[in-house]
C-alpha cells in the first residue's frame, strides 16, 4: 500500500440530498445517481478508493442541480426495475446535454440506451453471477482491463439496439452488448457490476473512468478531510459547549479526538457504564482518555439501574428496548446535570445518512436538531424537550475511512482496530435473563477468548470473535465429581462488512487451548461448543 493510498478516505451524502452547498469547496467529485441498487454505496466506496470525492444522490436529481454541483463525472447505478416497466425510475434526460462524462451501470446503461433512442428488451436468458468478458475495443473505459476478465452480471434485460453514435466495447457469451460507448460525448455503459469484488477488472475500469475519462486528480485524502472537518467544527460551534456520548468504539472515539483537536475543553464526553461491557474495559477507557489524552470524560456508573431494568427479561427485543430506554433516561438526567450544552456530537456515518429519516430541521436556523440519538445503544428518540443542534463531522465517511481518520489523529490502535461490539454489550450475548453471576462468567470467558486470539495473531484476521453464554446447564465431570454447569458458545466469523459472514476455520489447536482454559478457569462452565453457522441463515450475534 502506497502512502497515498493509506491516506485516502471516501465521502458521501444522503441519496435524497441535492443542495449545491454539498460541495462548498467546489472539490472534484463524481456523483452517483441511485436507482435503487443494493450496490450504490459500494460504487461510492470504489470511487473514493481512487482518492476522489463522491456523492450518492437520488435519481430524481435534475440536470440543473447537477450543473450547480459541477461534478467531474456522473454514474447511473443499477436497480431492480426494467426500464420499459410502468413507473420505472427515469433520470432527467437533460443530463445527456451537460457535457459531463456519464457511466451507466446495468439499469443505468439500459436507461441511457432507452433515453438516447436505442432499445432494451427482455432477454431469452438472464445472466447472473460471474461471466467472462470478451473485449472488442480495449481503449478508454477498458484500458488495462485484461481480455476474458471475469465480471459480475445480474440482469434479465439486455440492450438490443444501440443508440446512434454508440460503439460496442465488449460482450459475453449471453450478452452481445456488455459494454458500450459514445466516445465523442463521453457516454459509457456496462451491463455488469464493476464495483463488486467478484469483478476482477472492475476497479481498473472505474479508475479509467475517474482518471482518464473524467480527468480527476487524487486530492481527497485523510489529511484533507481532517483539515476541512476541524475548520467546519470551529465555524459551526464557535464558543459553545458540545456533549458527546462516548462508547469506546471506533466511531465515538475518533469523533472525540477530532472534536478535542478542534475545540479543546469546549467538549465534554459522557461515558455511561451500563455494566454490560467486557472485563476492565470501562476503567481502561476512562483512564486512557482522561490521563493519557486529557479529554474530559464524565464517568456515569449506572450498572445497578441497567441490571434492574432487564431483571427477569428473557425476550431479546424487550431486552434491547429496555436497555435503550434506560440509556435515554440516564442520558437525559446527566446531560442536564452537566449542562447546559448547545450541541450534541454524534458519530453518524455515511450509511446512517442515507438510511435515516429520524431528523428534524430547525426552521429558524436550518440546522438539524436531534430527536433521535444514534449511539452504540441503538436507542430510540430523545425527549423532544431535550433538543440539541447536531455536530456530525463523520457523516461523510464509511467505517473504514473512520479508522483511517482515527489513525491519522493519534487514536490508539487498540481502539482503531477494535472488533465490532454491540451497543447492549454482553447483555445480548447472555441468552435469557441477565444476572450479575452470568455477567461475571461471560466476562471471564470473553477475556480468555480475546487473550488467545491475540496470542495466536488472529485478532485482525477475524471480523468478530466472542463468547456466548447459554441459559441451560449440562452434566459434566471434573476431578471425579459430577458437575452441572453452563455451556459457552464460541462465535468466530470472517466477513468484509458484516452484511454476510462465514464461520471462521480457525486451527483446532487454538480451539483446544481456549476450551481448556475456559473450563478450567471460569467457574460455572463445564462445556465449550463452536458455532459453525454462516450469515445468512444465522446472524453474527445470537440475540
Amino acid at each position: 500500500m502506497t502512502p497515498q493510498t493509506e491516506q485516502s478516505v471516501l465521502s458521501g451524502s444522503s441519496a435524497s440530498t441535492t443542495d449545491p452547498n454539498l460541495n462548498p469547496l467546489n472539490r472534484q467529485m463524481i456523483v452517483i445517481l441511485d436507482f435503487g441498487s443494493q450496490y450504490s454505496e459500494l460504487i461510492a466506496r470504489r470511487i473514493r478508493e481512487t482518492q476522489v470525492y463522491s456523492e450518492v444522490l437520488s435519481y430524481r436529481t435534475t440536470a440543473a442541480q447537477l450543473r450547480q454541483l459541477n461534478p467531474k463525472g456522473i454514474i447511473l447505478s443499477g436497480g431492480p426495475n426494467s426500464v420499459y416497466g410502468v413507473g420505472a425510475p427515469q433520470s432527467d434526460p437533460e443530463i445527456w446535454q451537460l457535457g459531463i462524462p456519464v457511466l451507466g451501470v446495468c439499469y443505468g446503461m439500459q436507461l441511457m440506451v432507452q433515453q438516447l433512442g436505442g432499445e432494451v428488451e427482455r432477454s431469452d436468458r438472464g445472466e447472473y453471477g460471474k461471466a467472462s468478458l470478451a473485449i472488442d475495443d480495449p481503449t478508454d473505459l477498458l484500458t488495462n482491463v485484461e481480455e476474458q476478465t471475469t465480471m459480475w452480471m445480474s440482469h434479465g434485460d439486455s440492450v438490443s439496439t444501440l443508440p446512434k453514435g454508440f460503439d460496442l466495447l465488449a460482450h459475453t457469451a449471453n450478452t452481445p452488448c456488455a459494454a458500450i460507448a459514445d466516445h465523442d460525448r463521453k457516454l459509457y455503459g456496462v451491463q455488469f457490476h464493476p464495483e463488486v469484488v467478484h469483478s476482477q477488472g472492475g476497479q481498473a475500469l472505474i479508475r479509467n473512468f475517474v482518471y482518464h475519462i473524467c480527468d480527476c486528480e487524487p486530492t481527497w485524502t485523510t489529511a484533507a478531510f481532517v483539515e476541512e472537518a476541524i475548520r467546519e467544527i470551529r465555524a459551526k460551534v464557535g464558543e459553545k459547549r458540545v456533549l458527546l456520548a462516548l462508547s469506546g468504539g471506533v466511531d465515538s472515539s475518533t469523533l472525540a479526538f477530532l472534536l478535542h483537536r478542534a475545540i479543546g475543553d469546549q467538549l465534554t464526553c459522557m461515558f455511561i457504564d451500563q455494566g454490560f461491557m467486557r472485563k476492565l474495559e470501562p476503567e481502561r477507557l476512562v483512564k486512557l482518555f482522561q490521563e493519557q489524552f486529557h479529554i474530559d470524560v464524565q464517568y456515569v456508573n449506572a450498572r445497578d439501574r441497567f441490571l434492574a431494568a432487564v431483571k427477569g427479561v428473557t425476550d431479546p427485543e424487550e431486552k434491547r428496548k429496555r436497555i435503550g430506554h434506560e440509556f435515554i433516561s440516564v442520558f437525559e438526567s446527566e446531560s442536564k446535570r452537566l449542562g447546559p450544552f448547545d450541541y450534541l456530537a454524534q458519530g453518524t456515518l455515511y450509511p446512517d445518512v442515507i438510511e435515516s429519516a429520524d431528523t428534524n430541521v430547525d426552521p429558524q436556523t436550518g440546522e438539524r436538531v436531534a430527536v433521535k440519538i444514534k449511539s452504540h445503544h441503538n436507542v430510540g428518540g430523545l425527549p423532544k424537550d431535550l433538543c440539541f443542534k447536531l455536530v456530525e463531522p463523520l457523516r461523510k465517511l464509511f467505517k473504514d475511512e473512520v479508522r483511517k481518520v482515527g489513525r491519522s489523529i493519534g487514536l490508539p490502535e487498540e481502539i482503531v482496530s477494535r472488533q465490532p461490539f454491540p451497543g447492549p454489550g454482553l447483555a445480548i450475548r447472555i441468552l435469557g435473563e441477565v444476572t450479575d453471576d452470568r455477567l461475571d462468567i461471560l466476562r471471564d470467558a470473553d477475556l480468555i477468548v480475546r487473550q488467545e486470539i491475540n496470542r495466536a495473531g488472529m485478532y485482525h484476521e477475524l471480523w468478530q470473535a466472542f463468547a456466548v453464554l447459554l441459559p441451560i446447564r449440562s452434566v459434566g465431570v471434573m476431578g471425579d465429581q459430577r458437575t452441572y454447569a453452563y455451556p459457552i458458545v464460541l462465535r468466530f466469523v470472517a466477513s468484509e462488512d458484516g452484511m454476510t459472514a462465514d464461520w471462521a476455520r480457525v486451527p483446532y489447536d487454538l480451539l483446544e487451548i481456549i476450551s481448556n482454559r475456559i473450563v478450567n478457569e471460569v467457574r460455572g462452565v463445564n462445556r465449550v461448543v463452536y458455532d459453525i453457522t454462516s450469515k445468512p441463515p444465522g446472524t453474527i450475534e445470537w440475540e
